[in-house]
C-alpha cells in the first residue's frame, strides 16, 4: 500500500494536492480533521486556538506523533473492513515522529512538502475565511512557531518531492501537483 504525505505550513496549498488525489478517486486523510474532530468531541468551539490547545496537549500526552496515531487507527479500521485502497493521502503531517509512524504502516510512504511565504499564506488564509482560521498577521506568526515547534520545519527539510506555491495561478499549481502524483504513481508501478 502506498502513502503520500502532505507538508506545508497553512495556508501554503496542501487542500490544491488533496483535490487533485480525490479527482482521481484517491482517499484524503486530513490530519487537522483529526484534531478538529478531538476538540469538538471535548465539546469546544472550533477556533485556532483551541485546535492548538487540543493538538498540543495530543502531542504532550502521546508524544509527536499523536495525531498520526488517530490517523492509522482510521486507516487500521478501515483495512479491517477490507475498505481501504491501495494509495491513500495524508494532508497536514507536522512531525518527523509522525512521518515515522505513517512509514511504518504503508508498504511505501513518500513526503511532498508545499511551500509559500507567509505573505502569500495570510492572504490565503484571509481569503478561505475557515472558522478556525486566525484573523491577523501576528496569529499567523504565532500558529507559525507552534508549528515550528511541533517539528514541520524538520519534515519540510526531509521531504521526497517539494513544490513551490508562490506567484501562480491555482490552475498552474493544480497542473502541477497533476504532475508530481503521476510521477509518484509512477514511481509505485
Amino acid at each position: 500500500m502506498l502513502g503520500i504525505g502532505i507538508v506545508g505550513m497553512p495556508g501554503s496549498g496542501k487542500s490544491i494536492f488533496s483535490t487533485v488525489a480525490k479527482k482521481y478517486g484517491i482517499p484524503v486523510f486530513v490530519m487537522g480533521d483529526a484534531v478538529r474532530e478531538e476538540v469538538t468531541n471535548r465539546g469546544l468551539k472550533l477556533t485556532s486556538e483551541n485546535l492548538m490547545k487540543v493538538a498540543e496537549d495530543l502531542r504532550r500526552k502521546y508524544g509527536r506523533g499523536a495525531v498520526a496515531v488517530l490517523i492509522v487507527n482510521k486507516l487500521k479500521k478501515l483495512s479491517s473492513k477490507n475498505a481501504l485502497p491501495n494509495i491513500v493521502i495524508i494532508e497536514g503531517l507536522r512531525s518527523p515522529e509522525e512521518r515515522e509512524i505513517l512509514r511504518d504502516f504503508f508498504d511505501k510512504f513518500y513526503i511532498v512538502a508545499i511551500h509559500a511565504s507567509p505573505q502569500t499564506r495570510y492572504e490565503r488564509i484571509l481569503a478561505r475565511k475557515r472558522l478556525d482560521d486566525f484573523g491577523s498577521v501576528s496569529e499567523l506568526r504565532k500558529r507559525d512557531q507552534k508549528e515550528l515547534g511541533f517539528g514541520i520545519g524538520e519534515l519540510l527539510a526531509m521531504a521526497d518531492f517539494h513544490l513551490v506555491n508562490e506567484d501562480k495561478s491555482i490552475e498552474t499549481f493544480t497542473k502541477e501537483c497533476e504532475d508530481l502524483l503521476k510521477k509518484i504513481l509512477s514511481l509505485d508501478c
